[in-house]
């Protein structure tokens, strides 16, 4: 009877040691957050993405009960606050908002002192942007496939202006090149405002910009739409075709999202991607971004970290393609 009783506290003891092993997770899931959120913004306060961040931090405070803080890491196009949450700990309580720059940086720029892929991990897809290609009036091309048809018949004599290298709207025009085979030569600006009068004067052919920072200027007929860069048409703009129906296969958004360092939790990961896509859902914060020119998206972890690896295959082979270099 000793030798069973010694036996039975044995594995008992096993057990308990088992139990401590596995069982933290799911309460620490369930009670998160306990303390405040920390999600980092890394960029300069003031632009889209700080708007959206300040919006969604707003309504995760309020179903948290716990405070979401923005803090700012801007430099070095994002890259020194993705490397000071790649380096954080994986708890959960160290985040951070990503654009487009996320799945460029790592195709754009040899060596980051981070994986992309590897050492984060994308928790969900807060919102896209549609971008929209744009022409002076006087372009003898009023669809996409006479615009190709055009730039076949005249090479390197079409331009196209864009925010400057390496952004989203450069690597449209660069997609857009390398899969009609057509020769438009780009020009970089500091950002999309001063491209806009060198398009409406006729001195420079075609534009690519974001939506909300074309429609003025269409609506008003002082540029023409060419078409979308996105898979699909616009519910507010039905009227402009995409790309993609005349180019089967292209596609551009400008997109924002939210990642944690690759080692977190997947509880902890799922609860948080839950949570966001709850406030996503938020009538007033739809509006809001509506606004802005964003469409709230919302994916599962897993939908987000499979598109993160193949936007930087498919931009990996655009910049080689084109010999693009950062600035």
């Amino acid at each position: 009877m000793k030798a069973l009783r010694n036996g039975l506290l044995h594995v008992l003891a096993g057990v308990v040691v088992l139990l401590g092993l596995v069982a933290p997770h799911a309460p620490w899931a369930q009670s998160f957050p306990s303390k405040p959120v920390h999600m980092i913004v890394p960029f300069s306060p003031g632009g889209g993405v700080d708007v959206q961040a300040r919006l969604i931090t707003q309504k995760l405070t309020e179903l948290w009960g716990q405070p979401a803080v923005i803090d700012y890491k801007p430099g070095a196009s994002g890259m020194l606050g993705t490397d000071f949450v790649a380096k954080a700990p994986p708890d959960g309580y160290t985040a951070e908002f990503v654009i487009t720059s996320h799945v460029l940086n790592p195709v754009l720029h040899a060596n980051i002192p981070f994986d992309t892929v590897k050492d984060l991990s994308g928790v969900t897809m807060t919102a896209v942007s549609r971008l929209v290609l744009t022409a002076t009036n006087s372009l003898e091309a009023n669809t996409v496939a006479e615009l190709i048809a055009l730039a076949k018949k005249s090479p390197g004599k079409l331009t196209y202006a864009t925010p400057g290298v390496g952004t989203s709207m450069h690597f449209a025009g660069e997609l857009l090149k390398n899969m009609t085979n057509v020769d438009i030569v780009h020009v970089p600006y500091k950002s999309s405002g001063p491209a806009y009068p060198d398009v409406i004067g006729g001195r420079v052919s075609l534009q690519f910009d974001t939506m909300q920072g074309s429609m003025g200027n269409i609506k008003q007929g002082k540029v023409k739409p060419i078409a979308l860069t996105s898979e699909r048409r616009s519910p507010a703009a039905p009227q402009i075709p995409a790309v993609s129906e005349t180019v089967p296969g292209y596609s551009v958004m400008a997109i924002a999202g939210v990642v944690v360092p690759s080692a977190t939790p997947r509880d902890i990961v799922r609860k948080m991607s839950a949570d966001i896509n709850r406030v996503l859902q938020s009538p007033d914060l739809m509006e809001r971004m509506d606004k802005m020119g964003m469409e709230p998206s919302g994916t599962t972890p897993e939908q987000f970290d499979a598109f993160i690896r193949s936007e930087i295959e498919k931009w990996r082979k655009v910049v080689k393609a084109a010999g693009i270099r950062a600035e």
